[in-house]
């Protein structure tokens, strides 16, 4: 039998490296057809349970797809429709909310002045040109959220579409791969879409609960908007890490708008660190916990490199997409140590730890230290 060619590491790394050069570009420049379809596959499969069982139930395909993706209009209406009374108060008391804004700033610049000698002028300078830095990042998001509402009304029909095809999909992606591989590629298409499942349903009820202790804290806290707000920090607390940061801001903001002193902010904080804690250690591992777990650092850096993708929705799509690709890691056994990079398995021991523990070394009675690899066996001494 002929021997496999080994290619050096070198070439291997220069391959991979453009594979991934090549992927981003891609990705990056088909954003506008590659977000809505991503968000429609993820929606296809937590609606597929429920079309599933509207067909055992002896409805037609056709019409159990339109009655889950009615239901699922009506839910993300009704949202819209509780939230709409504050919407419109927050709107009509915005110019209100700028003013205060203004007279509080002008009296941080004061302070700065008197404590750090800083001129007004140069602090109005260093702003502006803090603005003028970040009008490409802020344009960029703009762009992106205007994109995504833009093609909005493309994700109802790539939903239907792939739930009306998703056995044409399925027998597709069994007819690309030999027979041989029918039960892995069969293990990784259920695990996958039992993952995702598991972990939207799991974000959903997550979301609602932390929403609910958002609003209650802030209305015990007397902050303005108090459901409002909630809702918009318990959204933000989709994005891993980094969004609990900037849904906490949004709320201190408003209480020094609207309050004098510092014991509401203080109070906010204290909530909110309180609300984080049993999010972190009580609702995350039992609601949200599935199959696969990703790290803290991955977790991060994905988030990361999804915003500098896709912008928002980029982080939105992160951990579900990387929870995909550690199910199909822990499949294939080439890139299984990528699906230990993934995961949150801590290990005991290093491998150079257990290797060493293997090859203890004998100390020879000359005192020459070998490994017990390099000890010849007693019959060939003799």
């Amino acid at each position: 039998m002929q021997k496999e060619k080994q290619y050096p590491f070198y070439l291997q790394a220069t391959v991979v490296l453009f594979g991934l050069i090549l992927s981003v570009y891609v990705l990056n420049s088909l954003a506008d057809i590659l977000i809505p379809l991503a968000f429609a596959a993820f929606i296809a499969v937590l609606l597929n349970r429920l079309c599933n069982r509207l067909m055992k139930a002896r409805i037609p395909q056709i019409p159990a797809i339109i009655i889950s993706m009615l239901l699922a209009v009506i839910v993300v209406a009704g949202i819209f429709y509780f939230l709409s009374s504050q919407i419109v108060s927050f709107g009509d008391t915005l110019p209100t909310l700028k003013a205060k804004f203004a007279h509080i700033t002008n009296d941080l610049k004061i302070w700065i002045y008197q404590h750090f000698g800083i001129d007004t002028q140069k602090q109005v300078k260093f702003i502006n040109d803090a603005l003028n830095s970040s009008k490409a990042l802020v344009g960029r998001t703009i762009n992106t959220v205007l994109g995504t509402l833009s093609i909005i009304f493309l994700i109802p029909v790539y939903v239907f579409l792939m739930l009306l095809y998703k056995t044409l999909i399925v027998n597709f992606l069994f007819e690309v791969f030999s027979e041989e591989k029918t039960a892995q590629v069969a293990e990784i298409l259920q695990e996958t879409k039992a993952a995702i499942q598991s972990y939207i349903i799991g974000l959903l009820t997550e979301t609602l609960v932390v929403a609910i202790m958002n609003s209650v804290a802030l209305l015990l806290l007397g902050v303005p908007y108090a459901i409002l707000i909630g809702v918009i920090g318990a959204l933000l607390n989709l994005i891993p890490y980094i969004g609990g940061l900037v849904a906490i801001a949004l709320p201190i903001l408003m209480a020094t708008v609207t309050h004098d002193g510092y014991g509401t902010q203080l109070g906010v904080v204290a909530a909110y660190l309180f609300i984080q804690f049993i999010d972190n250690n009580i609702l995350v591992p039992r609601i949200v916990s599935s199959k696969v777990q990703i790290n803290a650092l991955i977790s991060i850096v994905v988030v990361l490199l999804g915003n500098a993708l896709w912008g928002v929705s980029g982080m939105f799509l992160s951990i579900p997409f990387i929870a995909v690709l550690k199910i199909v890691f822990d499949r294939i056994d080439e890139l299984k140590p990528w699906g230990k990079l993934l995961g949150d398995n801590i290990p005991t021991h290093s491998i150079s730890y257990m290797w060493q523990k293997r090859n203890k070394k004998a100390v020879t009675k000359e005192g020459v230290v070998k490994n017990d690899d390099e000890v010849p066996p007693k019959d060939k001494m003799e």
